[in-house]
């Protein structure tokens, strides 16, 4: 009963909000240019699903690639850290700084010195997700507990056997929730990368998309495709999911990645 609960509980808010929706707009007589009926979004979606689901696999392409390189890098980076105080102090810093830089700021650089290519785009979604990889492998790598840590020194382990049998796997669940943190914003890099990209150059992703309905006052297929970036995001975080049930199951069984029927 408690599933169906869980089910049933999220069509009931989407069905309400999009009732709601309806309501403000006949009731406030709101321009569809403005806000457009519920009725005119799904139209888009109808009319238009094969430009949003060629966009979608675009973005999608671009957002996999950037939460694969924030993943590969962010992990390479966090035990480095790991390995060496010195290192970790005097370089941790400049980590936090790039999370801190706007990333609408910079991407025009990027775009300057990477060009017009799907590679730059790539590169804006792993720059704005790769932070929360670093901060919780980093944590994950250094919270090992050190009843642990004495018990590998007992056994007279070197510091290679204790990180690859020891630190690493304790990290791989902080590993899944960097990822799972990080789902979301490498779609928005991708999106933003897509604007800026999209501008200057033949690009048909769904960041383009929305800023060529925007110029063309379409607002009703421009949220159709914020509907779709939306999507796209929670398609990553089923792949993490899936990773996690799979590839990283014998270390993050049992650790708070499920959740029970009272969650």
């Amino acid at each position: 009963m408690s599933k169906v609960i869980r089910f049933v509980s999220p069509a009931i808010v989407f069905f309400v909000v999009l009732l709601a929706w309806d309501f403000a707009v006949r009731w406030f007589e709101i321009h569809k240019v403005v806000l457009p009926p519920p009725r005119d979004v799904l139209q888009s979606f109808i009319d238009e699903r094969w430009v949003l689901l060629k966009g979608a696999w675009i973005t999608l392409q671009a957002a996999a690639a950037g939460l694969f390189a924030s993943g590969l890098i962010g992990f390479s980076v966090a035990l480095i850290f790991s390995l060496s105080g010195w290192i970790r102090n005097s370089f941790y810093p400049y980590v936090i700084f790039l999370q801190t830089v706007p990333i609408v700021a910079i991407a025009p650089l990027l775009i300057l010195w990477f060009g017009n290519e799907f590679r730059t785009v790539v590169l804006v979604a792993s720059i704005i997700s790769i932070f929360p990889v670093i901060s919780n492998v980093t944590s994950g790598l250094l919270s090992v507990h050190e009843n642990f840590r004495d018990l590998f020194k007992l056994q007279s382990a070197s510091t290679l056997q204790m990180l690859f049998k020891l630190r690493i796997p304790a990290a791989i669940p902080q590993l899944i929730l960097g990822l799972r943190i990080s789902c979301g914003l490498a779609v928005i890099g991708a999106i933003i990368g897509e604007f800026f990209v999209g501008d200057r150059g033949a690009y048909e992703g769904l960041g383009t998309i929305i800023t060529a309905r925007q110029a063309n006052l379409r607002t009703s297929s421009m949220i159709a495709a914020v509907i779709t970036c939306t999507l796209l995001g929670l398609v990553l975080l089923l792949i993490v999911h899936a990773l996690n049930k799979t590839v990283f199951r014998r270390w993050t069984h049992g650790v708070g990645f499920e959740t029970d029927g009272n969650g």
